[in-house]
């Protein structure tokens, strides 16, 4: 598999990798109770963010199970990173890559995170020859369900209590979409 060609555009965004430069901005959401609650973590420190920073300014070799590249997301013509896009390589052999997003609450109700996910998976199709791409979500993350939603992507799975986030049981939806279907619905 080949990596993602770095920076990309959207209409309204810029796409690229972190930056040591970046760490107040990865702070600002990532440190958040209400933020880190649908990954199932606590909210990392300044320290883990920082620590994060550097793994994502490498990059990835994008080759083996479990490589990711997350890539910052920024308005055009700004250096402030609003949120994060994340493709995971779950299988290399079967070319199944899991997406997620996660983007600070300041800037909600932008439309950001579906523009960055649809720009972020039409590469991943295009560019990495994913076959099926996916997203696991805590079904109370009603924004990240209209995100899937948005894309096109199916509801394939609901998974009940299947992950537990110190006190609460959370319930998982995974959503999909295989690289003829996103080619079949932007040929519409």
């Amino acid at each position: 598999m080949a990596m993602l060609s770095l920076p990309f555009s959207t209409e309204r965004l810029v796409l690229r990798l972190f930056t040591p430069d970046d760490l107040d901005d990865l702070y600002a959401y990532q440190g958040l109770p209400e933020v880190a609650r649908y990954l199932y973590r606590e909210p990392l420190t300044r320290e883990r963010c920082a620590q994060s920073l550097a793994r994502r300014a490498a990059g990835t070799a994008w080759a083996e199970d479990g490589d990711d590249l997350v890539v910052a997301v920024c308005p055009a013509g700004e250096a402030t990173v609003v949120g994060e896009v994340v493709l995971k390589l779950t299988s290399a052999r079967a070319r199944q890559v899991e997406i997620g997003w996660v983007f600070n609450p300041a800037y909600s109700g932008r439309g950001y995170a579906t523009e960055a996910a649809r720009a972020t998976a039409a590469l991943a199709f295009a560019e990495l020859d994913v076959h099926r791409l996916f997203a696991r979500l805590d079904v109370l993350n009603t924004a990240s369900v209209r995100v899937c939603e948005r894309l096109g992507m199916r509801r394939e799975a609901h998974l009940v209590e299947n992950d537990l986030d110190n006190e609460r049981w959370g319930s998982e939806y995974v959503y999909a979409t295989l690289a003829r279907e996103w080619k079949a619905d932007r040929a519409q």
